[in-house]
């Protein structure tokens, strides 16, 4: 079978990357040079460079019969949304973030308004090429002898190798996605109309297609429904200057195209870009478009947090020392009311976005039942810490909460874990196992020394 150039350029840039990897020491460790992240555990940059994978940014094909994309492990969904919308078809699951890479959401989870019928990002792999710390480029499918590390691999954060390339199934989309915003009193009526709705699968004798939501006080909460449809009266957008969540509570309907509403929270990194300004009518008018992106403010934090400027900042004000509060995580959807009264009362952050998904399958790092009802619960911000109270209080405190309550947490930002529950919580024994198999030399750090010990 004749082989399309991105292929042959794919097949060269793994000949290149082994060659990177095999040319280095034995024991010594390795790590990716990446333009861009989403994480939040930021660290000094290393000493050593990094290995280059540029190369691995494109979609090599897209098979509009098999409704499936060969794409490389660095492309955005950005990029990947771009190759292959045209052809009327998406991921099943698109993170909110256009700079995600295809790789970093199956590594590291990723979420989004239709996970409730069809899980996160990972569950819509066919097969990867993993490269592992050795040097070796191993087929990952769910059924072949690596059908282990297929399983270990999300959530596992680049510690057990990198992918590569990765086969995702696409499903075919409507040009448009049509909005309606419901109201709940309380969270015990929000989550009540959750399960309705996802056992349904409509809601008022209406499909629903995508459903997200904002808690903004414990006595306003609103749920988002979106339904694909061919036709709209009339389109929003949210991409200047209007700002996506403040329509939640002026609109009651809205209408956005399929690419719009794919990056509806992008423009404003949800509702994190007032902390930088940007939401001020002023700023915003001088702001150029091109720059209301997620990735620009995430970096505009990164270099806040290199250089403390804030932090400098608040001591000459005076001001109480804050704690960054940057967490993801999942709870049954009937503890929900009982995290959100906590959080409304303890944390105090608002708004909180809320996403319910369903584990489609079982995987061994992020242990959630299989078919069972979540809610993601997402809060961004950052809290004064009190007389006596250090870094790390209140993180601690949400995270004793969640696991108190049968969910779990995401691992991309700050944890403060003891080692014991850590691996409680995540499956130690599976991911030893792999660990043993797959990086042997200790290559790459474990799970807990990378998302704990910030190594």
């Amino acid at each position: 079978m004749t082989r399309s150039p991105a292929r042959i350029a794919h097949d060269r840039a793994v000949a290149d990357l082994r060659e990177q990897i095999v040319a280095r020491p034995a024991g010594t460790p390795i790590r990716l040079a990446k333009p861009t992240s989403n994480l939040f555990r930021f660290r000094e940059p290393p000493g050593r460079a990094g290995l280059d994978v540029s190369a691995f940014t494109g979609v090599l094909d897209v098979d509009t019969t098999a409704r499936t994309a060969d794409v490389g492990g660095m492309t955005t969904y950005e990029d990947l949304v771009d190759a292959t919308l045209p052809h009327g078809l998406v991921p099943f699951v698109v993170p909110q973030l256009k700079t995600i890479t295809l790789g970093g959401a199956v590594a590291g989870l990723g979420i989004e308004s239709p996970s409730f019928r069809s899980g996160m990002p990972h569950e819509s792999v066919l097969e990867m090429d993993i490269l592992t710390p050795d040097g070796e480029v191993v087929l990952v499918t769910p059924d072949n002898e690596h059908a282990e590390l297929f399983r270990g691999f999300p959530n596992s954060y680049g510690t057990l190798g990198y992918a590569l390339r990765l086969r995702i199934a696409l499903e075919p989309v409507k040009p448009f996605v049509r909005l309606r915003h419901v109201r709940f009193p309380d969270a015990v009526r929000c989550a009540a109309g959750i399960e309705e709705i996802c056992a349904n699968g409509t809601y008022r004798d209406e499909r629903v297609d995508f459903l997200d939501g904002v808690m903004f006080s414990g006595d306003e909460l609103y749920l988002t429904l979106g339904r694909y449809t061919d036709e709209v009266p009339q389109l929003s957008d949210y991409t200047g200057q209007r700002i996506f969540y403040q329509s939640i509570r002026n609109r009651v309907t809205d209408h956005l195209t399929i690419r719009d509403y794919l990056w509806r929270w992008d423009t404003d990194w949800f509702w994190c870009s007032k902390a930088l300004g940007v939401q001020n009518p002023v700023v915003r008018r001088l702001w150029p478009k091109r720059y209301l992106r997620s990735d620009v403010y995430r970096k505009i934090i990164a270099f806040d947090r290199r250089h403390q400027l804030y932090d400098r900042l608040s001591k000459l004000r005076r001001e109480p020392a804050r704690e960054p509060v940057i967490q993801d995580v999942e709870l049954p959807v009937e503890r929900l009311p009982e995290f959100l009264e906590f959080f409304d009362k303890e944390i105090g952050i608002s708004p909180v976005w809320l996403c319910p998904l369903r584990m489609r399958e079982s995987w061994s790092l992020y242990p959630m039942e299989t078919g069972r009802l979540y809610v993601n619960v997402g809060f961004w911000a950052t809290v004064p810490l009190g007389p006596g109270e250090v870094d790390g209080t209140y993180n601690r405190l949400i995270e004793s909460k969640v696991t108190e309550l049968g969910g779990h947490k995401s691992l991309y930002s700050t944890s403060y874990f003891e080692e014991d529950e850590f691996w409680m919580a995540y499956d130690g024994e599976t991911y030893r196992k792999l660990k043993e198999a797959y990086d042997p030399d200790g290559r790459l750090p474990d799970l807990y020394s990378k998302c704990v010990r910030n190594q």
